[in-house]
């Protein structure tokens, strides 16, 4: 068992219903960490932008952006000398992902101003990690967690998501990257798949994509 990680401020990216939460929430109680959690469950036009995506897009990328750059920053400013680093649930560039992924083009250019305004005042994760999931067992975990107004996603959606993602992660040559294909990992029911996972974490690496598969 490891006695403290190596990053000071981690975060945990994948498509819906990878795990982030389950993974991030895990790190923060076993090694004393500011735990960072996306705060969707609150967000009105969610519900509304699976039933009619064509005409919520635009406002739930734009609430998504405001209340993610809101709580990076007064999250990460908020000093706690009693926790030893910061783990988040989402990186805050997902919401350039999702919006690629879901916005007109006139919307995307005027979203890709406001993302670009605000970004260089929001730090940067020491490491990043992405936990790869194919389609079927996404929908599983969808399935199994229940929440209703995820229950029609469709597999192409989740598939254009992980394509954004996979495309994104491509582009960020100064940021350590963890590529990690976990579909044969229970990291929640299974401590020693968990360890297995901690071992590949927990390692100094270069700038750059890295890809591990269990």
């Amino acid at each position: 068992m490891h006695n403290q990680l190596l990053y000071n401020y981690i975060c945990i990216e994948g498509n819906i219903g990878a795990g982030k939460t389950s993974l991030a929430g895990k790190l923060a109680e076993d090694f004393n960490g500011k735990l960072i959690l996306e705060q969707f469950e609150d967000n009105p036009f969610l519900p509304k932008f699976y039933n009619d995506p064509s005409k919520y897009a635009f406002p739930l990328e734009l609430s998504f952006l405001a209340s993610r750059y809101q709580q990076v920053k007064d999250q990460l400013s908020a000093m706690d000398l009693f926790r030893s680093f910061v783990v988040s649930d989402y990186f805050i560039n997902k919401s350039l992902i999702f919006a690629r992924k879901t916005l007109q083009d006139d919307e995307l250019a005027l979203f890709n101003r406001l993302f670009h305004i605000i970004i260089s005042t929001v730090p940067k994760p020491e490491l990043l990690i992405y936990l790869y999931v194919d389609i079927k067992r996404l929908q599983q975990n969808i399935k199994h967690r229940g929440r209703i107004y995820e229950q029609a996603i469709e597999d192409a959606y989740l598939e254009k998501i992980q394509f954004g993602y996979l495309d994104y992660l491509r582009q960020l040559p100064d940021t350590r990257v963890l590529l990690l294909d976990t579909n044969k990992l229970d990291f929640v029911g299974n401590d020693r798949h968990y360890q297995q996972l901690l071992d590949v974490i927990n390692k100094k690496y270069a700038p750059g994509i890295h890809r591990f598969a269990f």
